[in-house]
């Protein structure tokens, strides 16, 4: 038996022969020389795509899937803090007057919010309201009646006819955090005026900012002790016994029917 015989008779290999698992002295084929960047990626060969990301953005897609994709919804969000900031950030001082958009304009609360938002607008401070009917509407034709900067902050609602025209300055928003944040990044107070789920939503959300020291103490001023007396019994009473809010929390609010003291305690909040 000669040498490359025993060579293959002991597994091994035969001269000139190549394993399964032995490389070449050289590439079989010349390489690929187009390389493909997207971004930092770098593809070639068989990994180049067919299609360009201009090509996708230019194409007239049929299908409109997209547009109630996640990653638009996030466009459309960042798109309404843009404008919000954009419309409000030359504003100056400014109240927050809240209340219930069912408030007819028959109602003494009506027309305490009308005289409320025309005494802040006339020290030179914005009104600020959800930009609607009811409580909105008085606060925005108050604060208009004296030539003031009358604000108003809407929502996409079904039952929503749009912003009241009282408004001088007005935006339509879709999500509500984005408005709630416009309204506590430009209101230096708040003051509350007998309403329903959204009054309690946006008052509490206030509170709890400043409760949680994600914000500077702000004043906050609920209009209506018989409407609102009910809640603050409660929440000074079994809430509170209850160990769910601090016995000083109650203080990071006020309640009253003086609409002298309304104005003062919300104008104080204020530096001119």
């Amino acid at each position: 038996m000669n040498a490359d015989e025993r060579r293959a008779d002991e597994g091994g290999l035969a001269e000139g022969e190549e394993g399964p698992g032995a490389l070449p002295d050289a590439p079989a084929e010349e390489p690929a020389r187009g390389a493909y960047h997207r971004g930092p990626v770098i593809m070639r060969g068989p990994m180049v795509p067919s299609t360009t990301t201009a090509s996708h953005l230019l194409s007239n897609e049929g299908g409109t899937d997209w547009l109630h994709m996640d990653p638009w919804r996030v466009l459309r969000i960042q798109a309404e803090f843009v404008d919000g900031f954009g419309a409000l950030a030359e504003l100056g001082p400014a109240v927050a007057v809240f209340g219930s958009a069912r408030t007819p304009r028959s109602d003494p609360m009506y027309h305490a919010a009308c005289r409320v938002a025309r005494r802040i607008a006339g020290e030179g401070v914005a009104v600020i309201t959800g930009g609607g009917p009811g409580i909105m509407e008085a606060a925005n034709f108050g604060a208009s009646q004296v030539g003031g900067k009358s604000v108003g902050l809407g929502i996409e609602l079904p039952a929503e006819p749009g912003v009241n025209d009282y408004v001088n300055l007005g935006m339509n928003f879709r999500y509500f955090f984005v408005r709630k944040t416009m309204f506590v990044k430009y209101s230096s107070a708040a003051i509350v005026f007998p309403g329903g789920f959204g009054t309690l939503d946006e008052a509490f959300e206030l509170l709890t900012l400043v409760q949680t020291h994600k914000i500077a103490r702000t004043p906050v001023v609920f209009f209506g002790t018989s409407y609102w007396g009910g809640l603050m019994g409660w929440l000074e009473g079994e809430v509170v016994e209850s160990g769910c809010i601090s016995p000083l929390d109650p203080e990071l609010f006020v309640v009253t029917d003086d609409e002298d003291r309304a104005v003062r305690i919300a104008l104080g909040g204020i530096e001119r």
